[in-house]
């Protein structure tokens, strides 16, 4: 089984992409965000043609989560839930829903603009009310992925230039410590269980020739229970859609499970 997450700024901009990527690399589960656009705009029926099933929250210009589930191999997804209970929020950051005895979550964290900004204060409140939440996911659903664009670089290894990005937003303490906790709860960063190659990162800025330079930042994560974690057998960040036209700034994560 394979379970991957794929920030794809804007679906209608990149549903070419995602449908070519999907061809060669048939995911059983994907986690999208920044869908950028509204539920009635969801590209649901090219998706079907290719095999897949999908929910989804919207919202115009921003944000909107989905998850798409491989037909042939996954169960209909039920439990469908938006947004996290414990932060009430007007934003589709999250979307949850459960595959047979598996929980998968698509999560779109606060990026934050700039450390000690409003925006910043309202990412720490908002990672605050995951944390609340997932704690709970973890007692009630021992086989959990929670898979997203997390803006968060986790350590220096995650990073291009450490000393450049140091305290700024994506590489604050303040963010580091709330991931961390995350992992003090029972998830696992599934990239971390398996030795990789230095200076891999799933973001690139557009400008001043980021990807072509490798300035990166490892922010794009598939985080498993420990149960799902012990079932791991590869977790890779795949570049090649960040070469094609016009591409998202982020490239897809995978992990791949021995279940």
């Amino acid at each position: 089984m394979q379970l991957a997450s794929w920030n794809v700024n804007s679906l209608k901009v990149r549903l070419p992409h995602l449908l070519q990527w999907l061809e060669t690399n048939p995911v059983d589960l994907l986690g999208l965000q920044e869908l950028k656009l509204t539920d009635e705009n969801f590209p649901l029926t090219e998706l079907e043609a290719a095999g897949y099933g999908a929910v989804f929250a919207g919202q115009k210009t921003y944000n909107g989560v989905a998850i798409l589930y491989k037909k042939a191999t996954m169960p209909e997804p039920v439990d469908v839930l938006v947004n996290l209970p414990s932060f009430p929020d007007e934003q589709k950051r999250v979307i949850a829903a459960t595959f047979g005895d598996l929980r998968f979550i698509s999560a779109y964290v606060v990026n934050g603009s700039e450390v000690g900004s409003e925006k910043f204060e309202y990412k720490k409140a908002w990672l605050d009310g995951l944390l609340k939440d997932c704690e709970g996911w973890l007692a009630q659903y021992p086989k959990l992925a929670l898979v997203g664009d997390y803006n968060i670089a986790p350590d220096d290894r995650d990073v291009h230039d450490p000393k450049a990005w140091a305290g700024q937003v994506l590489c604050s303490d303040e963010e580091r410590g709330r991931f961390n906790t995350l992992l003090g709860l029972g998830l696992v960063d599934s990239f971390r269980l398996f030795e990789q190659a230095e200076k891999t990162y799933s973001w690139w800025d557009y400008r001043m020739l980021g990807f072509q330079k490798n300035k990166g930042l490892r922010i794009d994560h598939v985080l498993l229970s420990k149960p799902l974690a012990e079932k791991c057998t590869a977790s890779v960040i795949d570049r090649a859609p960040r070469k094609w036209e016009k591409p998202s700034d982020h490239a897809p994560a995978i992990a791949t499970l021995s279940i």
